[in-house]
């Protein structure tokens, strides 16, 4: 089993490939349909997805494609479940498998990931369904006094034990521990919170016996807080990022995806780039974005069936801009659709 891991892995951070995030929980994909005055029905949500996951030629560069619960057992307008018309045009079914961020305990301004009681039986039934990896996710808010040792430390507990159970059902694990972008704080201390974030989750990884070649790490970039009247410009973000990186991941981990985290769809593409750029890593970077690919094709499909070679076209060239970023040779002219 091990070694199909690895090659899982592998597959998932292969060359110029990353990974579209399609696992809004309802309530949030609710919030994304009223932005553009779409009913969220289960219709429309399962009408939507289809059309993210028929996008003609999407495994040029998608490798995989993280759902929800409810997608993950949705079928095409042809009866085709979705995992398996995934697996059929060439890219991983993935699923979340993570219950949701709730007010740490004495803390309320701080946030705990649940949904480890039942994971392992959860685990096998969506390995049944035909996903091939998993993501659970980690939130990490800058503040006053915040984050906690304790609160980091309890995410990075769970994030391991989530892991070490995908990987003993099956499934490659993404860890993804996210420092949120929300505040006014500086790149630097962004930089610091998010090195202290991620030497504690790779420390309980370690501890759960999880093995880093069979998981993908989904961090955020380390930037300045939304609310900071100085915005750092591309290069020192992926300098930055790409320092954090090298202090803390190990070189075994075959890949980084990076979240996009409420940053512009050009801008996230614009810093995966950067980062690409100034050479080789001893790991792969590329993406898992959700809303930087999303946004323009939800924008251009508007619950219309009639657009929906237009929101096709519009996720086609977003995933085209992040291919090229993900190999340090994007332009602007390469998302031209």
């Amino acid at each position: 089993m091990g070694t199909d891991l690895t090659s899982t892995a592998q597959a998932m951070v292969a060359e110029g490939r990353g990974i579209l995030a399609a696992d809004e929980s309802t309530g949030t994909i609710g919030k994304r349909f009223a932005s553009v005055n779409v009913e969220s029905t289960e219709e429309n949500r399962r009408a939507y997805r289809e059309t993210l996951f028929t996008t003609p030629d999407l495994a040029d560069a998608v490798s995989g494609v993280i759902m929800y619960d409810e997608t993950i057992r949705q079928s095409s307008s042809d009866g085709t479940p979705f995992p398996e018309l995934l697996a059929g045009h060439g890219i991983l079914p993935g699923i979340k498998v993570d219950t949701g961020a709730k007010p740490l305990a004495k803390s309320s301004e701080e946030k705990i990931t649940e949904g480890l009681d039942g994971l392992r039986e959860r685990i096998a039934e969506y390995v049944g369904l035909g996903a091939k990896f998993a993501k659970w996710r980690a939130v990490i808010t800058i503040g006053d006094g915040i984050p906690s040792t304790g609160c980091i430390n309890a995410n990075a507990q769970a994030l391991a034990r989530y892991a070490a159970l995908c990987q003993e059902g099956g499934l490659v694990p993404i860890v993804e521990p996210e420092v949120l972008m929300d505040g006014d704080h500086s790149i630097e201390r962004c930089f610091e919170v998010t090195e202290a974030t991620q030497r504690a989750v790779f420390t309980a990884l370690a501890d759960q016996r999880v093995s880093f070649e069979e998981m993908v790490l989904k961090p955020n970039m380390v930037i300045s807080g939304k609310g900071n009247e100085r915005q750092a410009g591309v290069e020192e973000v992926a300098e930055q990022t790409l320092r954090c990186l090298r202090r803390t991941v190990p070189a075994a981990v075959p890949g980084v995806a990076f979240l996009s985290g409420g940053q512009s769809a050009e801008v996230a593409t614009d810093h995966l780039n950067a980062m690409n750029a100034m050479g080789p890593q001893p790991w792969v970077l590329t993406f898992s974005y959700g809303r930087a690919l999303q946004d323009p094709a939800l924008a251009a499909w508007k619950g219309e069936a009639s657009n929906r070679d237009a929101g096709q076209q519009a996720l086609a060239a977003r995933c085209k801009a992040n291919s090229a970023a993900s190999r340090g040779a994007y332009t602007p002219e390469t998302s031209a659709a």
